[in-house]
């Protein structure tokens, strides 16, 4: 027991170190999401145009996860996602350069190639550390940085703005992912090269019976995709990972030009944090919950699965955040239910990978998933863009944000069915 007492502490600086770092994630990515409005106005820059330069963060970012995925199981985690956050830091930072769309773009596409390597390496590094009864909770923390990251970008981004110019907002946030890299060197390292870890916190850590001399033989890409266990992920990232991007690129316009009644960038700071802050508690109870069932007896799949269903109904009253009788501070609360239930649902999504394949393809795997999020979140991405421009053209910009919402409202509960016809069982994958 004092063994494990010991292995806790490092094994949750670990945990600590990955929440920082998607905590920087999601600053760098949010704060163009914060400017949308004063890019359409100082730049001219209209729904189509922004639809486009994060299609292109989208694209770069889906793709490049395969490649990502591929060299962080290669290289290891502690390589990978050093090189994954220097690169993204300096992308985030070459935001300040830009001075039009076509530079946003530039810098946006450098951006999602650095930032692709952040959930694969994540994941492959909580199951490195934490058994499957921890890894669900485990992952929640980690992702609830990712909400910390927003909140962080709405309080600071506009002050920022206000105080030094957009340009600031870049290059002082960019900046943060040094501070990581250095963290993450000095403190990071695999429990098989950790100092002073002994025999028996080394057999806690991989306690899952089904885990334990497992082959680190590499695996060819092209045979991740012959397993059911993958093309599940799969459907389940492509189908609800979209909801997500629309939330973290639009709602910020949306409070400014629909619901916040011309709400300037210095105003609508308040309604993103109540969002945000609690999708962190979406994430991490999300997390809890099914570890919790797992404690009682529920097989990892069962847990995950009925986690899954709770968090997808829970969606679907987001549909009613643009009707008109509903108030400002209503439809917030109503995306704040559906944008925490989106983190618990990814706080477990993530770990099925983890409870379905062997330690050295899970950030292919991850990758894998994450490329068709990442694919759906650029579809969406110009879908809302066309819709929004269309009514907006036709003076009901309003019913633009009426069938989005309608598009979220769904996604997820058509998502589990689909994923739980599909496979409605799920074991351990054998590879050669």
């Amino acid at each position: 027991m004092s063994e494990i007492k010991k292995i806790g502490s490092y094994r949750w600086t670990v945990c600590a170190l990955l929440f920082f770092a998607s905590t920087i994630n999601y600053l760098d990515r949010q704060v163009i999401g914060i400017l949308k409005p004063l890019l359409e106005s100082n730049l001219n820059m209209g729904e189509v145009a922004y639809a486009n330069i994060v299609t292109i963060f989208q694209l770069c970012y889906g793709l490049s996860m395969l490649l990502a995925g591929r060299l962080i199981d290669k290289f290891g985690t502690k390589i990978g996602y050093g090189i994954s956050v220097l690169l993204w830091s300096i992308a985030a930072m070459g935001h300040a350069l830009a001075k039009g769309v076509i530079g946003f773009g530039f810098w946006r596409a450098l951006l999602g190639v650095g930032e692709s390597g952040n959930f694969p390496a994540a994941n492959k590094t909580i199951a490195a550390w934490f058994p499957k009864k921890e890894r669900a909770f485990a992952f929640g923390i980690f992702n609830s940085g990712t909400n910390v990251g927003a909140i962080v970008a709405s309080l600071a981004i506009p002050a920022i703005i206000i105080k030094w110019g957009w340009q600031a907002a870049f290059i002082i946030t960019g900046a943060t992912g040094f501070i990581w890299i250095i963290l993450w060197f000095i403190f990071y390292e695999i429990p098989e090269k950790k100092r002073k870890l002994s025999a028996g916190e080394l057999e806690y850590i991989k306690s899952d019976i089904d885990e334990q001399n497992e082959s680190e033989k590499p695996v060819p890409w092209i045979q991740l995709l012959r397993y059911r266990q993958t093309w599940t992920y799969f459907i389940g990232k492509a189908m609800t990972d979209p909801i997500w991007w629309f939330y973290l690129f639009w709602i910020p316009g949306w409070l400014s030009t629909v619901r916040g009644a011309g709400l300037d960038i210095k105003s609508f700071g308040i309604p993103l944090v109540v969002i945000y802050s609690s999708t962190t508690v979406g994430s991490v109870f999300g997390g809890w919950l099914s570890s919790f069932l797992i404690e009682k007896g529920m097989s990892p799949f069962n847990a995950r699965k009925y986690t899954m269903l709770i968090f997808a109904l829970l969606v679907t009253p987001v549909f009613f955040a643009q009707s008109s009788g509903v108030s400002t501070w209503g439809a917030v609360a109503l995306i704040s239910i559906a944008a925490s239930s989106h983190q618990a649902w990814s706080a477990n999504i993530f770990t099925t990978v983890s409870d379905a394949f062997p330690k050295r393809v899970i950030s292919s795997v991850t990758s894998i998933g994450g490329m068709a999020g990442a694919i759906g979140g650029a579809f969406i991405s110009v879908l809302a863009g066309h819709i929004l421009n269309f009514f907006k053209k036709a003076g009901h910009v309003e019913t633009g944000y009426t069938v989005m919402f309608g598009i979220a409202a769904c996604a997820y509960i058509l998502a589990w069915i689909i994923m739980y016809v599909f496979a409605p069982k799920v074991k351990k994958v054998i590879l050669d």
